[in-house]
């Protein structure tokens, strides 16, 4: 068997057996196209591989510059991949279990202020009562403004954002369920502003007769709502209009906020992680960087030898 049909069988699996998501397929496919096109530069097929291949493909990711965190993604891909071939009978050993992951530095996301999202939030909105602005500049800004208050308030994945349905706009609830990676579903909540603005949005939507299909953010794409390049480049322009940086800002910028300005403000990591829909405690702890600020804030005011008196 070809190793182009064993990464479909693979591919197969994770779609059928775990959910995964269309996006994550395409991730997966990419990877191990590399990978197989290393092997075949080889000489080599997936069930013949051993420990020095698979050495010998990551030392080929570094010779071409690859981020460590890049290079981690593609061998736990492989990894998976061999597991499933050695699991299935399709392979004699897995080849990955002696071979270790690259080190990776701990990057820290980059997080807004509280003032920096209240002047993006500020710019949207201003941009659906603008005078001058014409029907389809009002609904595109009130989209925007939706977009953020959405975002800021539930933290929600941007995949997870574009594609709500438009019935999320109508709820009575203060809350959404979502379905997640792995169509994991979780409740995030809405704030008030959250729901007013996608009210605004949506009586726009029907007042203009663009609420057609099932989305809350239709557009024409292949899907039938707003893609996340669209999303980040319309975030970029109000990103410029509240005077920020645009390189600076994006969607999921907005999501890291959400979770640090929570953890600032005494959110449990615990309740931060089933909001972001992490899987795995050791994700969400990339942000305890706000939790070790705060804990010695906390010290530093509150302990009675801290003034060293």
């Amino acid at each position: 068997m070809s190793g182009a049909r064993q990464a479909s069988l693979f591919l197969d699996m994770l779609a059928a057996e775990r959910g995964a998501s269309k996006n994550t397929l395409d991730a997966y496919r990419r990877d191990l196209e590399d990978y197989l096109s290393f092997l075949n530069e080889q000489r080599a097929q997936p069930d013949s591989a051993s420990a020095a291949t698979i050495r010998g493909f990551m030392a080929s990711l570094e010779e071409r510059g690859l981020k460590a965190t890049s290079a981690a993604r593609r061998l736990s891909a492989v990894r998976q991949f061999h597991k499933f071939l050695y699991v299935e009978g399709y392979a004699p050993a897995d080849p990955t279990a002696a071979v270790s992951a690259p080190k990776r530095g701990r990057v820290l996301p980059k997080v807004l202020s509280v003032d920096q999202v209240d002047r993006l939030l500020q710019v949207a909105h201003e941009g659906v009562v603008h005078p001058e602005a014409s029907q389809p500049e009002r609904l595109k800004a009130a989209r925007m403004a939706c977009l953020l208050e959405l975002l800021y308030a539930t933290g929600l994945r941007v995949s997870e954002l574009v594609s709500l349905p438009r019935s999320a706009a109508k709820t009575r609830d203060r809350f959404l369920v979502v379905r997640g990676k792995g169509a994991k579903e979780r409740l995030v909540p809405l704030t008030e502003a959250a729901r007013d603005a996608a009210r605004a949005y949506l009586a726009l939507l029907e007042e203009q007769g663009k609420a057609t299909g099932p989305w809350l953010f239709p557009a024409d794409s292949e899907t039938g709502y707003l893609t996340r390049q669209a999303f980040a480049r319309d975030l970029k322009t109000v990103a410029a209009g509240a005077g920020l940086r645009a390189d600076k800002i994006s969607p999921h910028v907005l999501r890291h906020a959400f979770a640090s300005h929570l953890l600032q403000n005494g959110a449990d990591l615990r309740v931060v992680q089933e909001l972001l829909g992490h899987s795995d405690i050791s994700t969400t702890q990339i942000y305890t960087h706000v939790l070790d600020e705060r804990l010695k804030s906390m010290v530093r005011d509150l302990h009675p030898l801290a003034s060293g008196e």
